[in-house]
């Protein structure tokens, strides 16, 4: 068994200016994207400028930020925020929901893609694998932080969350960390170091990442405002659940016109 060690969540404090560790893994999660993109770039993978990429970025940070942020609080906390409006600002706090940052990515890709006459899931193809890391950084920012703890385990792994009380308890942070994020990235960048028809890149995406999110939550604590809800599911699961569906589709009907003669 193993204790949680406390790590002061502020990674550098110049008087009044306080960096937090949580900020810095964002700032890593985008460094990264970046030098992936260009690296994808320039091996061909997909027809854009370096500048134009750039652009789409800034965008998708937008997305990840504004999206994360609005939609941990509707989906998650929407009473508590409701109730103390000046506290959505708190980002560096935590409170990040994937599912929205994801829907922000989203309606950035498809606005690119309009501008730049390309089709959405050209744009969302080339963005996947860049994801991945970022996630591995977000769940890392979280232990960091100490939230998003795991359930009650008998493991030898098991972890003590004093500030949360005196049981072991699964770090499943780092257990979304190596599934959402390093497993995922390696199985998207092999996927997608070959040409594949349009869509499927995504389609794997979503089904990876839903999936993996699904059996994660089997070992994290559930909210505690929300608890379990229908099934015994929990509300990541909820939300998993509708991506891994859209991601066989999407797989499906990208395989077929593949094969449709042009």
């Amino acid at each position: 068994m193993m204790t949680f060690p406390q790590i002061d969540p502020v990674a550098i404090a110049l008087g009044p200016i306080k960096v937090h560790w949580y900020g810095l893994m964002y700032l890593l999660a985008f460094f990264f994207a970046w030098l992936l993109g260009r690296y994808r770039i320039k091996k061909g993978l997909f027809d854009i400028t370096v500048q134009r990429f750039e652009d789409l970025l800034f965008y998708c940070i937008l997305g990840v930020i504004l999206g994360g942020r609005i939609g941990y609080v509707l989906f998650y906390q929407p009473s508590y925020y409701l109730s103390n409006p000046m506290q959505i600002l708190s980002v560096w706090d935590g409170g990040m929901s994937f599912h929205g940052g994801l829907l922000g990515v989203l309606l950035a890709m498809l606005w690119f893609g309009h501008k730049e006459k390309k089709t959405f899931f050209q744009i969302s193809d080339f963005g996947a694998p860049l994801v991945p890391l970022g996630l591995a950084f977000g769940r890392l920012g979280n232990f960091i932080n100490g939230e998003l703890w795991g359930r009650p385990t008998d493991s030898s792994w098991g972890m003590v969350f004093p500030h949360v009380d005196n049981l072991a308890r699964h770090p499943s942070q780092l257990y979304q960390m190596a599934l959402e994020g390093l497993l995922l990235f390696i199985i998207l960048w092999v996927f997608s170091s070959k040409k594949r028809p349009v869509g499927q890149v995504s389609a794997v995406f979503l089904i990876g990442y839903g999936f993996f999110r699904f059996i994660a939550e089997y070992a994290r604590e559930p909210d505690g405002y929300l608890g379990l809800l229908s099934m015994g599911f929990s509300m990541g699961q909820w939300l998993s659940l509708p991506m891994i569906i859209a991601g066989i589709v999407l797989y499906i009907i990208s395989a077929k016109r593949s094969r449709l003669p042009s």
